[in-house]
């Protein structure tokens, strides 16, 4: 939201450029004098000339998301002067491929070990010829060595 300036404190703006602030400047509810550096920031990249121009060529309730946007421009470009934000947002999207391919892994292991586990549930538990609710019945070829006479 923009903020207002006391009215002895000069916006961040006139500050830098070392004028003097007036009632209606366009830059005081956007520049606190609290926060210099933003200022001093979109200042570098895009100069105090052309912010003022967009400006006063946005519609008012437009104006504070357009001075955010140029401040994220102006720091992302000071950190990497080639890409700026667009090298910021294509580290993302590599970030973004690399988890969703990562997460596919994880669900085909998952599907797998569903598949697995509702196989061993359908197979046969059992090994032998001999019932599972008798475990104390012998196999058939085992009742055999009864009768045996060494």
């Amino acid at each position: 939201m923009a903020s207002s300036t006391h009215p002895s404190a000069p916006c961040a703006a006139c500050k830098f450029l070392r004028r003097k602030c007036i009632q209606g400047c366009v830059f005081s509810p956007y520049f606190p004098p609290e926060d210099p550096i933003k200022f001093t920031n979109v200042h570098k990249i895009f100069g105090a000339s052309n912010v003022s121009k967009l400006l006063n060529e946005i519609v008012p309730h437009q104006r504070e998301d357009a001075v955010n946007s140029l401040a994220y421009e102006a720091e992302a470009r000071l950190k990497d002067p080639v890409y700026g934000c667009v090298g910021a947002i294509s580290v993302l999207q590599r970030q973004v491929l690399r988890l969703q391919k990562e997460l596919d892994a994880t669900n085909a292991d998952l599907i797998r070990f569903s598949s697995n586990q509702n196989m061993m549930l359908t197979i046969p538990q059992t090994s032998g010829n001999y019932p599972q609710n008798h475990p104390h019945v012998l196999p058939p070829n085992y009742s055999s060595w009864n009768n045996y006479n060494p």
